[in-house]
């Protein structure tokens, strides 16, 4: 049922939100000329998917993950998105796809070893990764590994249909601020 609503929803946010996303894709041009910003990411059973989603940072960046990257090499705009968590929409099409879940475990990066590790620990990765779920919304992070991992599970094994919806809804209505980013 939670992959149904996925992809409705995903498609459903594809196509109506299809001009504010070129919208946000010109100016992203203006802002670092590359405004599209793919990553490799660990997916279900720790298979590796191509995450998509609006860049933020600088295309000089290291490849790290967010807390572990400067401020600095957050754009203005980017600032903007990561605020109003815009740079998250392209994640829609991983989705669609069936990579991702709305609602899932954020997937990290395979340099992550502390936190791939945890989370294989609790289980994690025998679910899709997620655009949101119950770590984001109470501001937990991947420079916590071990709580994300936790939470994570606690997540995975209380997920149903009510849940499911509230994360979502926490989300858009702005609670949890995102990873953090080292000043």
């Amino acid at each position: 049922m939670i992959r149904l609503l996925d992809f409705l929803f995903a498609l459903l946010g594809l196509v109506a939100g299809f001009p504010f996303l070129v919208i946000l894709f010109v100016i992203g041009l203006f802002d670092t000329g590359s405004p599209i910003f793919r990553q490799e990411r660990v997916g279900r059973n720790k298979k590796p998917f191509i995450l998509v989603k609006f860049r933020t940072m600088s295309k000089d960046t290291a490849s790290v993950a967010s807390h572990l990257a400067s401020s600095a090499s957050i754009t203005k705009f980017g600032h903007f998105l990561r605020k109003t968590k815009l740079d998250e929409l392209p994640q829609l099409w991983n989705v669609l796809k069936g990579e991702m879940s709305l609602v899932g475990p954020r997937p990290g990066l395979f340099n992550q070893e502390e936190l791939t590790q945890a989370r294989e620990a609790e289980g994690v990765y025998f679910v899709r990764p997620g655009i949101t779920g119950l770590a984001q919304v109470n501001e937990i992070d991947m420079s916590t590994p071990e709580l994300l991992a936790k939470t994570d599970k606690q997540m995975i094994d209380t997920l149903n249909l009510s849940n499911y919806f509230k994360y979502i809804f926490m989300t858009v209505s702005g609670k949890g601020s995102g990873d953090r980013v080292a000043k």
